[in-house]
């Protein structure tokens, strides 16, 4: 398959690397599309989605096949959590890299429910169908509103 169409950046790599792990994503078995958001594909430049077979939409952005132009990574944070001080980050979320759009703004393309990471804590770093429906519907309508969010490619 032909990823060169992401152009993916990965700019998080020249952060000192305690603010990140390297992590491949979990592939899982049978993906399927449940939602392509076609709007944004064309917002972010994707079109290729679109336009090509769907096993390059499927396979991508379930985590099965990864794009040769990026080092897949967890994000750490820090923050207080029961009284304390401590590093966290994504415990189901890897991000596939950055890219431009014609507008050359900058978007993280993150794999979210993509399995364990090192921050997920005992977690199996999954993520519901409905809770992704919930997070699809609420982004969404909070993106059509004016207020800037995340939000979702593909469910």
């Amino acid at each position: 398959m032909n990823h060169t169409s992401w152009n993916l950046q990965n700019t998080y790599l020249k952060l000192p690397s305690k603010l990140y792990s390297k992590q491949l994503p979990v592939p899982v078995k049978n993906p399927s599309i449940i939602k392509l958001n076609k709007s944004l594909a064309n917002e972010l430049g994707l079109r290729f989605l679109l336009e090509e077979e769907k096993n390059i939409a499927v396979n991508v952005l379930s985590g099965n096949n990864i794009p040769t132009d990026t080092q897949p990574l967890a994000l750490a944070y820090a923050g207080h959590q029961f009284g304390y001080f401590t590093m966290l980050g994504d415990g189901r979320a890897v991000l596939l890299g950055e890219i431009n759009n014609n507008e050359n703004q900058k978007f993280d393309i993150q794999l979210k429910g993509s399995g364990p990471t090192p921050y997920s804590r005992n977690g199996d770093g999954r993520a519901t169908l409905s809770s992704m429906l919930r997070e699809y519907i609420i982004s969404e309508s909070i993106y059509h509103l004016g207020i800037p969010t995340s939000r979702s490619l593909q469910l």
